[in-house]
């Protein structure tokens, strides 16, 4: 994953979504921010839609759709941008992309994401750079295929409940980041969380010796879709 992974990125997107809908009321702001962290990795076309059908009881046009699609993205490019890593992520990088076949997928618009991953300077370290609109789990298989993965040799690195339904619906290890911003808790992770990225080499190099240490079988939760 990306934000809350690899950049502090979390607490920007969860203002812009305040600022949004700001004449809508403080009360219907902290309902906006509320869903929204609760639902972290899920991508803002679904929010957008959702915030609209069940916090503002209005239909939500094509108009206004777009709108809230291109301020929410003029909002967010250029401050997650200028973000801090999260620790140890930048030095992860640089000392295994070429030891491990490493990609992003994210619930962020991919071809925004993909700016965001260049004018990092991040796009040397990743075989693919995956977004929105497709769902994580969809995102993860095209992954595997395209890249020609093996399930039981591929780690997911994630912060949220999606990442983690997505490791399952696949029965990859998924390994978490419990972002201090972050509200979520992942109810029946059997693992430790990662309270940053410098222990993910040491994490992948248990997966290595002993095997998967997070494993999650698809079949846990039938609403995950394979």
């Amino acid at each position: 994953d990306f934000d809350g992974v690899l950049v502090e990125s979390v607490d920007i997107k969860t203002r812009a979504y305040a600022y949004l809908f700001e004449d809508e009321g403080p009360e219907v702001v902290q309902q906006v921010i509320d869903y929204h962290l609760a639902h972290s990795g899920v991508s803002r076309f679904e929010k957008f839609r959702t915030i609209h059908s069940d916090i503002l009881k209005q239909e939500l046009n094509n108009k206004r759709f777009r709108f809230l699609c291109d301020r929410f993205s003029r909002i967010v490019v250029d401050a997650v941008i200028a973000a801090p890593w999260v620790a140890g992520a930048r030095e992860f990088l640089e000392r295994n992309f070429r030891k491990y076949r490493m990609f992003v997928v994210s619930g962020t618009p991919e071809s925004e994401l993909q700016e965001i991953v260049e004018r990092r300077g991040m796009t040397r370290f990743f075989e693919a750079v995956r977004g929105s609109p497709k769902d994580k789990v969809t995102l993860l298989a095209e992954v595997e295929n395209d890249l020609n993965l093996v399930r039981e040799k591929t780690v997911y690195v994630g912060d949220a409940k999606t990442d983690w339904d997505a490791s399952r619906a696949l029965g990859l290890t998924f390994l978490w980041r419990r972002s201090p911003e972050g509200t979520q808790y992942l109810e029946k992770f059997s693992g430790s969380p990662m309270i940053d990225l410098n222990q993910l080499e040491a994490r992948l190099n248990q997966v290595v010796t002993s095997g998967p240490v997070d494993l999650a079988s698809p079949a846990e939760n039938e609403n995950i879709r394979p």
